[in-house]
């Protein structure tokens, strides 16, 4: 079938993106879906760091690749084999699928699944194969490379049954959408990562995305959470969600302000040092940015030992998506977790240029493509 959707190009144009003009709009013919996937007509779609760190080359995938990890639809067609879910389900789409056999899969979320990463670094889905193709001007049909096992920045995609988590009607597709990776990371992050004695105090450093999902997840449960930032206007929004405080990190630092779990959401050196800084002697610093690969932080070994630290790396927030999505879709339905306020704004496809140049200033915090 014929869908429209946005292939990122090259990643070596320069920023800023609305000029270089990185991406392109247009049509792309889809494969029905094969044993074990499903075709879903995609409802929402968000602009996420994941996708930014393809674009400037920090994350290295294969071009042409159509973009996009974070969206939920509705399953139009499933592949033979696919028995637990039918045409007309809603569904949130999880960027890491998950084999269920392998070593990664076995660490109950610990460690990603090694099938699945494996297809991601390809640009591939699960089963190895790839099912976006178009026709360049000499009339020959060449391959565009899946991203993340999803491909979200269009109109259709064609999944493995392993990335997507079915959901009630009664969730939107924008809620449903955000519950795939800024929800899962962010608030997995608390759950499955720091875990935090109840009540005691949460720290979230960077309040994008993910971050102020941190935040969220950390407030619905019951802790004191204080956000920290470099934008004041994320420190006030912090607050209006329910953050005891709010500060820049410097004033953080001057303050003395400590807590017994510190999530790091920004990734980038500077913001891991200073989520370190923050954590009380026997505390944990969880770490779920992704900064460039050739960052380096200045870490005192000694102080981690003194003061009995730990440190603790979390991708994709160490979820198991099929087990944690309903536990955020209860909290959002008892009107504890108000995902809403992550949308920032909602914008056309044809605008993905600016939304990169606005992800990368570090302005809003979920902006959501609508088809």
């Amino acid at each position: 079938m014929q869908i429209v959707g946005a292939v990122l190009e090259r990643t070596d144009a320069p920023a800023p993106f609305a000029a270089s003009r990185p991406f392109t709009v247009g049509a792309l013919e889809l494969d029905p879906p094969s044993a074990g996937e499903l075709l879903v007509r995609i409802e929402a779609a968000g602009v996420c760091h994941s996708d930014l760190s393809v674009v400037d080359g920090n994350r290295v995938r294969p071009t042409p690749m159509l973009l996009g990890h974070e969206a939920a639809g509705i399953v139009e067609q499933v592949g033979d084999g696919v028995t637990d879910v039918a045409p007309g389900d809603r569904v949130v789409m999880t960027f890491l699928p998950r084999c269920g056999s392998c070593a990664g899969c076995r660490t109950d979320g610990r460690l990603p699944c090694e099938v699945g990463t494996a297809a991601n670094n390809a640009g591939t889905l699960v089963g190895g194969g790839i099912r976006l193709h178009r026709t360049d001007a000499a009339g020959v049909a060449r391959a565009v490379h899946h991203h993340l096992g999803v491909s979200a920045f269009a109109s259709h995609a064609v999944v493995s049954r392993t990335s997507v988590v079915p959901v009630a009607e009664d969730v939107p597709a924008e809620i449903a959408a955000l519950l795939g990776c800024a929800v899962l990371t962010g608030g997995g992050a608390v759950i499955n990562a720091g875990r935090p004695d109840p009540g005691a105090r949460v720290i979230v450093v960077g309040l994008g995305g993910v971050g102020m999902a941190a935040l969220l997840v950390a407030v619905a449960l019951g802790h004191e959470v204080i956000g920290v930032d470099a934008v004041p206007a994320k420190l006030d929004l912090a607050t209006e969600l329910g953050a005891a405080d709010a500060f820049g990190p410097a004033e953080a630092a001057e303050r003395g302000i400590r807590a017994p779990v510190v999530i790091e959401a920004a990734g980038s050196a500077r913001a891991f040092e200073t989520a370190l800084d923050l954590t009380a002697p026997g505390g944990t610093t969880v770490t779920v940015g992704l900064p460039a690969p050739d960052a380096r932080a200045s870490v005192s070994p000694l102080r981690l030992t003194a003061e009995a630290r730990t440190v603790v790396g979390s991708y994709l927030g160490s979820a198991v998506p099929s087990r944690d999505i309903p536990r955020y879709v209860e909290l959002w339905r008892s009107g504890r977790l108000p995902l809403e306020r992550l949308v920032s704004s909602r914008i056309p496809l044809g605008r993905i240029d600016e939304a990169m140049d606005r992800l990368a200033g570090g302005g809003g915090l979920r902006q959501r493509i609508t088809f």
